[in-house]
């Protein structure tokens, strides 16, 4: 569910204090627009390259998962918003909105509010396959935590608090736009237990995994770190 208000209200803010009552809407959608691209949709170096993957694979921690039985999908929040983002900033618009405009090609955005992304195209990481996206129309494109929220709760995020938990589920580094039947079919199953259909993603799944692992300290079972080195093993060398 999508957030609109905190960019109305900034972009409403800014005008006010330039002392433009009487805006001129092409201003404001200028004014809106920059705000949108003030955030970087990406952490600088992730996902990490493969060797330096590999080293910080080697340095997390091997457990097996916890508390699986406490876990709630409320636990991370309820709705997409616009808590965080890779690098800490606020754009206004909500994390699902922010996947999109990243991950989608062809894109077209709203002309009152840039946040809102109208259409575009996905080119599928999972399956390789293209997928259309029109606004308010049924999709088969759907956000997805790369290291699964339920994945994550059992290897250490039982114990964050509350603001973490909602900090990782709206990280841009942990989510991708993907295939729906794909993401639903992974569900919370972790590296040992699956992996994109598409076997040339497997690099760069592996790289995103284990970044996403060592960035918040989590644990990776015995399987699941195997599972990772080979997934590793498929990137050139």
């Amino acid at each position: 569910m999508g957030r609109r208000t905190p960019l109305i209200a900034a972009v409403a803010a800014a005008l006010l204090a330039a002392g433009c009552h009487h805006a001129d809407p092409g201003e404001a959608r200028a004014s809106a627009a920059a705000l949108v691209g003030r955030v970087p949709l990406a952490s600088a170096g992730f996902p990490p390259d493969a060797a330096t993957a590999r080293a910080r694979l080697a340095g997390l921690k091997v457990e097996w998962g916890k508390n699986w039985q406490t876990y709630k999908r409320e636990e991370f929040g309820r709705y997409w918003s616009d808590e965080t983002d890779a690098v800490g900033g606020r754009n206004g618009c909500d994390t699902r909105d922010d996947v999109l405009r990243r991950d989608l090609s062809e894109l077209r955005e709203g002309d009152r509010n840039p946040c809102v992304v109208v259409s575009g195209v996905l080119h599928d990481p999972y399956t390789g396959g293209e997928l259309p996206y029109t606004y308010r129309r049924a999709s088969q494109i759907e956000t997805d935590h790369v290291v699964a929220l339920g994945a994550a709760w059992r290897g250490g995020a039982y114990a964050w608090t509350p603001q973490r938990r909602l900090e990782y589920a709206n990280d841009l580094d942990v989510l991708l736009a993907v295939d729906k039947r794909t993401n639903q079919d992974k569900g919370s199953r972790t590296a040992d237990k699956w992996r994109p259909p598409r076997q040339a993603y497997w690099c760069e799944y592996g790289r995103r995994y284990t970044g996403i692992k060592a960035k918040y300290g989590l644990s990776v079972t015995p399987p699941e770190k195997a599972a990772l080195k080979e997934l590793l093993g498929s990137c050139p060398q």
